[in-house]
């Protein structure tokens, strides 16, 4: 058997072991040893310690625990409730206005946080209770709770982009730039729709009851100046340090981690319960990514040793089709595989192996990457693995689990007019990692 076709052998025994279950980051090691010892020898150990020591010595992943820290400590200290209240009073005689409140927390907490799974969920024990007091259309509701938890996996600090930075060979600080207005647009998107749809019919979201709304003047100005002000003072010094090149990801990672801290301090909503949940969440999910960073990057070494990835990237380039069909078939196949899997299999394992067909074909890799954080972010929604509906039933168990799906099928559609948008319109990506890092 060729080197080759040992390659292929072991990613289907890779793909096997997961949809059967068995630990990604174990199943990723033992192959790499096996079919690496079979295809080279010994050879393969002193790789495996080579891999590992890179990742072990890359500064840039210290930025993950430190961003998940971060928004570990806004989720427990409830910062993100402060939010919600501010705009909900501000927005209280709008039509839609819930769903203007649920989308615009969303994404400014997108931005403290990459959490999908605590923002979904968050935001629906916030918002659900109030939506169904208000009469507010089921349907919508969920679909619009479910695309905003999920703009965390696009908008920066994104932890998928700070991982997929190093795995792709670009810097984190162009990644984070690219994916700002793409962010931004499906905010917009989503917003668009939920008013667009309260004007064309009222009843699936009319204006706040008098109960509902703040009091006085006073209050909503007291929300502003409490509850949404320091937030965003504290995300726009992140992510303005990490782009003005005033600071690297990590340390502005650290910056935040610290702003953090201090803010849920001074609203007086950390205790010390509080405070060992956050970290220990933090250590359970930053030790899980890393360590399967460390296992991907040895398997991805051992595929890449035995010639595989090279053979598939010239199959890909034999087929003779134009760019933009190759990179759409390319975003298919991870959109398909968004639905079993998570994340952080595709990026570690699945754009590797893509990479150099990619690279071969001449598609800028910062684009690249921005179409693959929105691809996979269109799979969350993708019905029926589509876990922000089962983080929602989960936290909401009145509404019908079909009813969610139909919701967030809206929002997937619109979803993926923002992908082609931001494929067909490259510059939307492009334009602002040109301006600050490309130019002169």
């Amino acid at each position: 058997m060729s080197p080759e076709i040992l390659g292929l052998v072991s990613l289907a025994a890779l793909f096997i072991g997961i949809f059967i279950g068995f630990p990604i980051s174990f199943t990723l090691l033992f192959l790499g040893l096996v079919f690496g010892y079979v295809g080279f020898g010994q050879t393969v150990f002193y790789l495996m310690v080579l891999q590992t020591f890179i990742v072990m010595r890359e500064p840039l992943l210290a930025a993950v625990p430190l961003f998940l820290f971060m928004g570990y400590i806004l989720e427990q200290a409830g910062l993100m409730d402060r939010l919600f209240t501010g705009f909900r009073l501000m927005l209280a005689s709008v039509k839609g206005s819930l769903y203007i409140a649920v989308l615009t927390t969303a994404t400014l907490f997108a931005a403290a946080t990459g959490i999908v799974g605590a923002s979904v969920t968050i935001l629906g024990v916030m918002a659900a209770p109030i939506m169904r007091r208000s009469g507010y259309d089921p349907r919508l509701s969920a679909g619009s709770i479910a695309a905003g938890g999920t703009l965390g996996m696009l908008i920066p600090p994104s932890i998928m982009l700070v991982v997929m930075g190093p795995v792709v060979g670009v810097p984190i600080t162009e990644l984070f730039a690219a994916a700002v207005l793409p962010g931004i647009l499906l905010a917009s998107l989503y917003t668009i729709y939920a008013v667009a749809r309260c004007y064309l019919r009222p009843e699936l979201g009319p204006a706040l009851p008098e109960e509902e709304r703040a009091a006085s003047a006073f209050e909503i100005l007291r929300e502003l100046v409490i509850g949404i002000i320091p937030l965003a003072v504290l995300i726009l010094a992140v992510l303005g340090s990490i782009l003005a090149g005033l600071a690297t990801p990590t340390d502005a990672a650290a910056m935040g981690a610290m702003g953090a801290f201090l803010l849920a301090l001074a609203y007086r909503r950390l205790t010390w319960e509080k405070m060992q949940q956050a970290v220990y969440r933090t250590i359970v999910t930053s030790s899980m990514i890393l360590l399967l960073v460390a296992a991907s990057n040895f398997y991805g070494a051992v595929f890449a040793r035995l010639g595989t990835a090279t053979m598939i990237a010239e199959t890909l380039l034999a087929i003779d089709l134009p760019p933009t069909v190759l990179l759409v078939m390319i975003l298919g196949l991870i959109f398909l595989l968004g639905w079993p899997l998570e994340w952080v299999p595709i990026v570690l394992i699945v754009i590797p192996i893509l990479l150099p067909a990619v690279a071969k074909l001449g598609i800028d890799l910062v684009w690249f990457c921005t179409l693959v954080a929105v691809c996979l972010q269109t799979a969350w929604l993708s019905p029926p693995v589509a876990l922000s509906a089962y983080y929602i039933k989960g936290v909401v168990p009145s509404w019908d689990l079909r009813d969610i799906y139909l919701g967030m099928l809206q929002f997937m559609a619109i979803q993926v007019i923002g992908l082609l948008i931001v494929l067909f319109f490259p510059q939307i990506a492009l334009w602002l990692p040109e301006l600050l890092f490309r130019t002169g």
